[in-house]
């Protein structure tokens, strides 16, 4: 299911969009991505040198079976020392479980790598301070370049600020400072991300607006009537209807949700 979620989210789905195609609400998909911040995760491959499940499992069987570490290496075609230490650290001889070794594998290559702001606090609050004042992040990495040209440790990526930015559960930089970017975005949305031509209303047997009659286009008939939504302070709202005729304007005050 994550992985059909992410594929369109790369391919620029909308969340609606999403959402109707899992059969999943749009907030439960908004959370997933929240929690990445709207970065798809890199897709994991498997290194060549790392030992596989079925590597493991040959390990587990040569191990029941009372054989050498070295004969179990010789049969997976792998150094004595690869196979010695990955027993060592699961267990040794009496305790080691291939599927347990395998998760554990799993765990740890999932971790995800440092951000430059995790381990550096002085870039992370002279980017704070930079974007407090809204520059951007391609402004600020640009400043960085050119006032820290000589210092390596002052240098990172404008993709890394906004990873930063957007994935909040990293902590690493105030959520209210993502109102201070251009777009006011919650998440980072891929560059094709786009809801044109995409349907997205949620009202059931709604009709899109060129079956309006032609009456109401010219204007020519009373009682078609344009609605819209305005939003105010504190979640206010009020709902206006316009006649396209004579322009009557009719306000709706709507309870606060």
């Amino acid at each position: 299911m994550k992985e059909d979620l992410w594929r369109r989210w790369r391919a620029g789905d909308s969340i609606s969009v999403i959402s109707r195609a899992l059969g999943k609400p749009p907030g439960s998909v908004f959370t997933v991505l929240k929690h990445h911040g709207g970065f798809a995760p890199a897709e994991r491959v498997r290194r060549a040198d790392r030992l596989s499940a079925e590597e493991r499992e040959s390990i587990s069987r040569g191990l029941d079976a009372g054989a050498s570490l070295r004969s179990i290496a010789v049969s997976i075609g792998r150094p004595a020392s690869t196979v010695s230490r990955e027993v060592a650290r699961n267990g040794g001889r009496a305790k080691y479980r291939a599927l347990a070794a395998e998760q554990r594998a799993q765990e740890q290559a999932r971790r995800p790598k440092p951000s430059a702001l995790q381990d550096n606090p002085g870039l992370r609050q002279l980017v704070i301070a930079l974007l407090d004042i809204e520059w951007s992040p391609e402004q600020i990495v640009g400043y960085l370049r050119l006032m820290h040209a000589g210092n390596p440790l002052m240098r990172i990526s404008h993709e890394g600020i906004y990873r930063a930015i957007s994935t909040t559960r990293w902590k690493l930089i105030p959520r209210e400072l993502c109102t201070k970017l251009r777009t006011r975005r919650p998440i980072r949305k891929n560059k094709k991300n786009t809801v044109k031509g995409q349907w997205r209303s949620q009202i059931t047997g709604a009709r899109p607006i060129e079956e309006r009659p032609e009456a109401a286009n010219a204007r020519t008939e009373l009682g078609h009537l344009e609605g819209e939504l305005i939003v105010g302070a504190k979640n206010s709202q009020i709902a206006t209807l316009v006649d396209r005729k004579s322009r009557y304007l009719t306000l709706v005050a709507l309870p606060s949700p």
